[in-house]
């Protein structure tokens, strides 16, 4: 069977198409039975993200879930449930504010300001998932259980430094404590768009590097092609002499560094400083748009751009009088429906692939007889 033949097309559009109408169809029945008319809120929707400012905010947002959810997807590569990519860039972002916000880097040139708080990010994040790595392939220890508890202790400690007598100062005109103010030295600006106030965030371009390595690493290395390898079946990696515990420390570290960047954009194109209404919960909306995307640069890409819209259409919403709830309760349908429309059309895959081989040896067999 060809690659671009036309079953191969059409079982490739039929589960993101079931995925969408199901989608639909479900949160059109939500919606309806909680007295809002499907119809008006999604033209509410698609007006609001027409308005400039939604639509910087969305893509502002879209860059920083994109970020999260490449963390999360090169782990999924392995087989690996990086959990913790939440933890990760919460406590990266902290110390990175802090250190870009110190005195002695005001009279470094702008771009290495830049570069060192990136750099040091990174190394946060790196070496944070390279605990959960370092223990799974000396001890063991699952990198689900590890990384929870690691997210739990990162808050502990992002609590205790944000405090105003170690890394926090009182922020002016308001009770809220953060990090020293980066100076302007040591921000990104933004691209300015028309109709709106805000821009859009420059380390976009930043997000868009990362996914354009995240596929090149994949695709077009040694190392990629060991981990789709070692994530399709450890057994046979190992047979071909792929060093699987070393794939898997490579992978926590490297995924735990791009999680250091998430909280970058916001850091340094909108808020310069970490205090306590810093975002939270960016990692666990990657592990969703991760899944939404299918792990795919693109998919991703766009991906981040629905939730992005989903949650600045949710304040239009709210004042239009549809609770802010129902929105979530669309993201998560939209991610059940599109996890259950790729396993029902895998294993229709898989049973048309077995009835080939059983026509091409003479004899067709049961999945069950199959696997008997």
């Amino acid at each position: 069977m060809g690659r671009f033949s036309v079953r191969s097309i059409s079982l490739g559009l039929a589960a993101p198409v079931a995925a969408l109408v199901f989608a639909l169809l479900v949160c059109s029945l939500i919606l309806a039975g909680t007295g809002h008319p499907p119809i008006d809120v999604l033209d509410q929707m698609v007006k609001s993200v027409q308005r400039p400012r939604t639509l910087v905010n969305s893509i502002n947002s879209a860059t920083t879930y994109y970020l999260s959810a490449v963390a999360v997807a090169i782990g999924f590569r392995m087989r690996l449930f990086n959990i913790g990519v939440d933890g990760q860039y919460r406590l990266a972002a902290m110390l990175a504010a802090a250190f870009a916000g110190s005195s002695f880097l005001a009279g470094m040139p702008s771009f290495v300001r830049i570069l060192l708080t990136l750099i040091a990010a990174m190394a946060v994040g790196a070496i944070w998932a390279g605990i959960a790595g370092f223990l799974k392939v000396t001890r063991g220890v699952s990198e689900v259980i590890s990384t929870i508890m690691l997210n739990a202790i990162s808050t502990a400690i992002v609590a205790y430094l944000l405090n105003a007598d170690r890394l926090a100062v009182k922020v002016a005109g308001s009770n809220n404590i953060g990090t020293a103010t980066i100076t302007e030295g040591g921000r990104v600006p933004g691209f300015a768009y028309t109709g709106s106030s805000s821009k859009i965030f420059g380390l976009i371009i930043l997000a868009a590097l990362v996914g354009f390595l995240y596929w090149f690493m994949l695709n077009r290395t040694r190392f990629g092609f060991d981990l789709k390898a070692t994530g399709l079946s450890e057994s046979a990696a190992v047979a071909s002499g792929v060093n699987v515990k070393k794939m898997v420390l490579a992978s926590m570290l490297i995924s735990g560094g791009i999680a250091g960047l998430v909280g970058m954009p916001q850091l340094l194109g909108s808020s310069y400083s970490y205090a306590l209404d810093f975002p939270a919960g960016l990692g666990f909306t990657g592990i969703a748009i991760a899944l939404l995307g299918r792990n795919h640069p693109v998919g991703m890409a766009f991906a981040a751009f629905l939730w992005g819209v989903l949650d600045q259409s949710s304040n239009v919403l709210d004042i239009s009088g549809v609770p802010k709830e129902i929105v979530v309760i669309m993201q998560g349908i939209i991610v059940l429906s599109v996890v259950i429309a790729y396993e029902l059309v895998r294993r229709y895959r898989l049973k048309l692939e077995q009835r080939d081989v059983g026509r091409a040896l003479g004899t067709t067999k049961t999945a069950a007889e199959v696997s008997a």
